[in-house]
């Protein structure tokens, strides 16, 4: 599992029902309905996702994209990232190195003009910066996992990096009207390139293999229609 419920409790109610020092007001206030101020949107196996994740995730992607997915989407990618997460952890794969967590925190922030500014549009957001770091941490550590997973089964040959050059590279750079390096200097770069390219059509194959055995329950509020996984 990936952690204790985070559903908060309902409000709790103050004093007793009818007591002569509480106002018509407070009175009011104490029998109203007791106010939820989370819940949960997905069951996956026996866990839960909640709407909190789902609004914290889409406020992360405001921060470092500048705009966040609809909620349908940042809720399949928490269900993905649970997948991911699930089997990485029962495989004791290391997490990710402090010193790499605090680099692309470090990345983020210096988008900024200043720290002030950084600060302000957190709390614009309502994140935190533990909760920042706890998710880039989180993303490094799945980012890794699925690299480690997929890369030994993603062959590049060289005509491959070639005809990405020819068909790709060469006309996106004379659409600007500037010149392709010449091929042996980014021969390199471009095999990484289609080496992530090959890892993430493997991981999309295989996200769509294991949600369909696993018994994901969408809570209809959430979902657009009654389907079992996002």
């Amino acid at each position: 599992m990936r952690g204790t419920l985070t559903i908060a409790g309902l409000c709790l109610c103050l004093g007793l029902l009818g007591s002569p020092s509480l106002t018509p007001t407070a009175r009011a206030a104490q029998e109203a309905p007791p106010q939820v101020v989370d819940r949960i949107v997905a069951h996956i196996e026996d866990d839960i996702i909640t709407q909190s994740e789902v609004r914290e995730l889409a406020a992360y992607q405001e921060l470092v994209d500048g705009h966040a997915e609809s909620d349908d989407r940042v809720l399949n990618e928490l269900v993905e990232q649970w997948v991911v997460n699930n089997e990485a952890t029962a495989a004791q794969f290391p997490p990710a190195a402090e010193s790499e967590v605090s680099r692309e925190v470090a990345r983020i922030q210096g988008r900024f003009p200043s720290a002030q500014a950084y600060n302000e549009r957190l709390a614009e957001l309502g994140l935190t910066p533990e909760a920042v770091k706890r998710i880039v941490a989180r993303e490094i550590y799945l980012a890794r996992y699925l690299d480690y997973k997929f890369r030994p089964a993603v062959q590049v040959t060289d005509d491959d990096i070639m005809k990405y050059y020819k068909d790709q590279l060469v006309p996106a750079l004379d659409a600007k009207h500037q010149t392709a390096p010449p091929l042996d200097e980014v021969s390199e770069q471009i095999r990484e390139l289609l080496v992530q390219q090959g890892v993430s059509e493997r991981a999309a194959s295989w996200f769509d293999e294991t949600k369909s055995r696993l018994k994901i329950q969408i809570e209809p509020a959430t979902a657009a229609s009654s389907k079992n996984t996002p």
